[in-house]
């Protein structure tokens, strides 16, 4: 059967009845954490909310004042989760989000014209499609799309656009022999009633159940953003439709006047300036690390130099990293002394080095490791990892002066 919703794309509201509602649940994905929601599958005499199909993503909007959260299709009906049970037989408004209704009604009904125009004009079938969040992708059974093809197909559906093409939605029995001339991937196992065609007038007819605008003008525009390199021998055309290369221009322009101010140069001048600063970046990053190598040595000479040195050497550098500990380890003597090397935040996450004889290291490594929260392991006299925190520092840096002083005493 077809819904109120394929039967008329642009109704907002819809009174109905309830059928069914029965206790379900819903598992979905909050946050990119997968949770699992108790509520009721709710059934109505007909609806404006399309469920999921076709590559088309379900509708939202309200039974009542009730959200609902997913539409789905079980064979000719369409199952509504909610989180609030309604009662069986009661009339009820149903309400459509529209702001995302005919943002898929463009979408969907820009890959048919995308679809038909590659096909028309080199050739290229489409094997698959993904309406997403904020752009939507076309797979084509071809390895690659050159820049003037691109350019081509993007004038030619624009043209289109332009020329005000009226969309028509055709109810065909399955044994029509009409059925035979449109484009098709396939029904579903369990479709059930009359064939819907999808007609975009001289353009294109196509077995479809989404929701489509009735004329290409309501598209306003289409924007091919590029393609990337898809499954085997195939390409993903990307795209967006309508309102979404207002938003898209929207925010690139916010995006180009901040750039403007953090680079002091206009937009044409931008990746010059950013391929500028990169370099730059990269050559202090360099400078920068042949000091802090100066620096380890030197640090590790000073102690070595001093008369008074006990057996235990400690240092926090907020700006080194593993090398710079391992110099200054590698240049002292851990066969005699206990070394403790810090990197990072104060307060924060950051690396660590214990070295000194390997029997203390096996011994005091894992303690370390617990203060400070981390992960990490050792041999041969050396200890090392990522520290979640090094707020308690100097409570390591107390057990390993205190196993010191022990070993000092043992001696006399």
């Amino acid at each position: 059967m077809a819904f109120q919703c394929q039967r008329d794309c642009y109704m907002k509201e819809f009174v109905t009845s309830v059928v069914s509602c029965c206790p379900a649940e819903l598992k979905h994905e909050v946050n990119g954490k997968k949770e699992t929601l108790k509520g009721f599958n709710v059934k109505l005499q007909d609806t404006i909310l399309f469920p999921e199909g076709g590559g088309q993503p379900d509708d939202h909007g309200l039974i009542g004042d009730v959200s609902v959260l997913r539409v789905t299709r079980q064979g000719p009906e369409a199952v509504h989760f909610v989180s609030s049970a309604l009662e069986e037989g009661q009339q009820v408004q149903v309400k459509v989000d529209w702001e995302r209704r005919f943002d898929h009604m463009q979408q969907h009904s820009g890959q048919h014209l995308i679809t038909a125009l590659a096909d028309a004009l080199f050739g290229y079938k489409t094997t698959s499609w993904d309406l997403g969040r904020q752009r939507s992708t076309i797979e084509l059974d071809t390895p690659s799309v050159k820049a003037a093809q691109l350019q081509t197909l993007e004038e030619a559906v624009n043209e289109k656009i332009r020329a005000h093409i009226p969309v028509n939605v055709q109810l065909l029995s399955i044994d029509d022999p009409a059925v035979e001339k449109v484009r098709s991937r396939g029904l579903p196992d369990d479709h059930a009633g009359p064939i819907r065609i999808i007609d975009i007038e001289g353009v294109d007819a196509n077995m479809c159940c989404g929701t489509h605008v009735s004329n290409l003008s309501h598209l306003q525009v289409i924007k091919l953003l590029g393609t990337e390199k898809g499954k085997k021998n195939k390409t993903n055309l990307i795209f967006l439709a309508g309102n979404r290369v207002l938003k898209y221009a929207e925010k690139s322009y916010s995006t180009e006047r901040s750039l403007v101010s953090l680079l002091k140069t206009g937009p044409d001048e931008h990746v010059e300036a950013v391929d500028k600063l990169q370099k730059s970046a990269k050559l202090l990053q360099k400078t920068n690390l042949s000091l802090l190598r100066d620096m380890a040595v030197l640090i590790a000479q000073n102690f070595k130099n001093d008369p008074q040195r006990g057996s235990f050497f400690s240092l926090h550098k907020k700006e080194g990293d593993n090398e710079f500990m391992n110099i200054i380890a590698n240049e002292l003597n851990t066969e005699e002394i206990l070394v403790f090397l810090t990197v990072g935040e104060e307060k924060g996450p950051g690396l660590f080095v214990l070295a000194g004889p390997s029997g203390p290291v096996a011994e005091l490594g894992p303690r370390v490791l617990e203060i400070l929260q981390g992960k990490g392991a050792g041999k041969n006299g050396r200890f090392q990892g990522k520290a979640n925190s090094l707020a308690r520092r100097g409570e390591v840096e107390a057990l390993l002066q205190q196993h010191c002083k022990q070993l000092t005493s043992g001696e006399e």
